[in-house]
């Protein structure tokens, strides 16, 4: 899996996360620390799952 496909389905998860918190009425603030933290999150287990293994020897 790349990792532009697999930041795009955490874009959108994040998106609709936010949405949620919008819809619940959560402080803006929040909403924004929230969001900071799942992309960096996100970064973080991309690089993780996509990254190349390398070769022995």
């Amino acid at each position: 899996m790349s990792f532009g496909l697999y930041s795009m389905g955490f874009l959108l998860m994040i998106g609709g996360l936010i949405y949620g918190a919008y819809l619940l009425h959560v402080p803006a603030h929040w909403i924004v620390v929230g969001a900071i933290v799942l992309l960096g999150l996100g970064v973080l287990t991309g690089a993780k799952a996509t990254r190349q293994k390398d070769p022995a020897g």
